[in-house]
């Protein structure tokens, strides 16, 4: 196998409105959420080899780069799953920031999973590879879609939705941390106590239900109580309103959030003044439809298009 360079996107993920509906059978916590792309991005450089190891290295000294980093274990998932044994060397340009619900990781191994299929010369599909995946964790579907969707479940049920309308947003992780495990802790709600009951939302109730509300921003279950154990996400947020902000909330189980604003223009005024905070890490961007999204993906996308049939 010749080897091969590409180099792709691996856009981050904002939740519009995130419900916590209770607790799983199996333990973990039943959700409903909207998701939603945007332009802010890591880079990732891969190289094929016909043989050999996995590597990866990182532009962040702080992100690990063996096998408890989800690029290399999407490539090691797919090997195993199709029982090939060529091998690869990856840069990641880090740039959304770690551990903030922005989702960077889990798009990193979305992306690990559509460039090495092409490159390694696997015949897939979308479902084999969010099927893979949703094992690596509950977001890493979703960038296999990317646009607006829906997602049930733990939120790796995913359902396509109409794309939102463009919003103009500005991106702040205030520099704390919330381990999702003590997110869903700190919600402390007796109904998350018990067996959860399964609510059936069909997606055309979705797209009624979300459609009116997406350009204002759905609530987030997680928001009160991930302020009440960090302070400062609640100063984040007050910030992000006083610079103009039209609604601003927590994404994810946080600790980034979000502001929409009426214009790029105002966005990135925004992100000027908020930047004077040294421990904040602050971004302009917009949100990203589907077909953009896909775009951004080039050549490597076309494993993401629907099976015959589907």
């Amino acid at each position: 196998m010749p080897e091969e360079i590409i180099k792709l996107p691996a856009f981050a993920k904002v939740n519009l409105g995130l419900r916590v509906l209770g607790r799983r059978a199996d333990g973990y916590h039943e959700i409903e959420t909207v998701f939603q792309s945007i332009t802010l991005h890591d880079n990732l450089t891969f190289e094929s080899r016909p043989v050999g190891r996995v590597e990866l290295n990182c532009s962040d000294p702080g992100i690990p780069t063996d096998e408890s980093n989800l690029v290399i274990r999407a490539a090691e998932a797919l090997r195993e799953r199709f029982g090939v044994c060529f091998g690869a060397r990856i840069e990641l340009e880090k740039i959304i920031p770690a551990g903030g619900g922005l989702g960077g990781g889990s798009s990193d191994a979305a992306v690990a999973l559509v460039a090495l299929a092409h490159l390694w010369k696997i015949e897939t599909t979308k479902e084999e590879l969010s099927e893979i995946g949703a094992r690596l964790g509950a977001d890493v579907p979703f960038f296999l879609t990317g646009g607006t969707a829906l997602g049930t479940g733990t939120g790796a049920e995913i359902s396509p939705l109409e794309d939102a309308k463009k919003m103009h947003l500005v991106v702040v992780a205030p520099g704390v941390q919330v381990s999702t495990a003590e997110a869903y802790k700190a919600l402390n709600s007796p109904a998350l106590t018990k067996d959860y009951r399964v609510v059936n939302l069909s997606v055309s109730r979705a797209e009624a239900e979300f459609s009116d509300s997406l350009r204002e921003v759905m609530p987030n279950d997680f928001e009160a109580v991930v302020t009440r154990l960090q302070p400062e996400i609640g100063r984040a947020r007050e910030a992000l309103l006083r610079a103009g902000a039209r609604r601003a909330t927590l994404s994810g189980s946080g600790s980034s959030l979000f502001g929409v604003f009426e214009s790029e223009g105002e966005a990135e005024r925004a992100r000027d003044r908020l930047s004077a905070e040294r421990a904040w890490r602050v971004f302009a961007c917009e949100t990203l439809s589907r077909a953009e999204y896909v775009r951004g993906l080039g050549g490597c996308a076309a494993v993401l298009q629907p099976s015959r049939g589907a």
